[in-house]
């Protein structure tokens, strides 16, 4: 699926992802005016800032914007610290970037056909089909970091961080069960399987690596 790019779509994890416009240089400016071609997540990736975070500086209910508009997209000093993660994308490829990701230890998130393998090009995760409703279990343990449906092309969206380099992503849900800030275990049930943001009911699930997608099919256990 075109993603995050979450998330262009991670994109978290999409618009993860997640489909997302190109990287444009953050302005040193407290304001700025909603041009054609804006999308809430490509301006909230653009100002460093994750889509629930804008929405909360800017009053808004939903993730519609109209071009013209004039939105803040730099937190006040009290505020600056807190914010929703949203599916991170560097900016800048770094030396690190090019090592190997170190091991970790994944479970399939769910129990469904893969109908669509990672490619790192349309498909920055793996798709897995199922009936509306069959449960989505987290991949590993960690913490939730997102739930929402902030990235319109994910539908509902849930994000787990799993350590400082790993996150997973799980888009397309029913319902989700969790919130931000919860502590998940892995094998936990999180979320229902749904079609939102979709044609068709899928989970579209991402591992992100430093924010980068990465292939999640070698860390799942068979």
């Amino acid at each position: 699926m075109p993603i995050f790019p979450l998330l262009r779509r991670y994109a978290l994890f999409s618009t993860l992802l997640i489909s997302a416009c190109g990287t444009a240089p953050i302005s040193n400016s407290s304001q700025y005016e909603v041009k054609t071609g804006d999308t809430l997540y490509s301006i909230a990736r653009n100002h460093n800032l994750s889509v629930s975070e804008l929405q909360r500086l800017n009053q808004l209910s939903d993730t519609t914007i109209q071009i013209g508009q004039t939105l803040t997209v730099k937190p006040s000093p009290k505020t600056a610290n807190v914010s929703t993660p949203s599916l991170p994308t560097p900016s800048r490829p770094t030396p690190a970037a090019n090592k190997p990701a170190p091991a970790i230890s994944l479970i399939w998130p769910s129990k469904g056909p893969v109908l669509q393998n990672y490619n790192g090009g349309s498909n920055k995760g793996i798709d897995i089909g199922g009936a509306a409703g069959s449960p989505i279990y987290a991949a590993a343990s960690g913490k939730v970091a997102y739930a929402g449906n902030g990235i319109r092309s994910y539908g509902n969206l849930l994000i787990i961080k799993h350590n400082q380099d790993y996150l997973s992503a799980y888009a397309h849900n029913q319902r989700i069960l969790v919130k931000e800030g919860d502590m998940i275990k892995q094998g936990q049930q999180v979320a229902e399987m749904g079609s939102s943001g979709s044609n068709k009911v899928k989970l579209h699930f991402e591992l992100r690596f430093k924010g980068k997608a990465i292939n999640p099919k070698p860390f799942l256990a068979e």
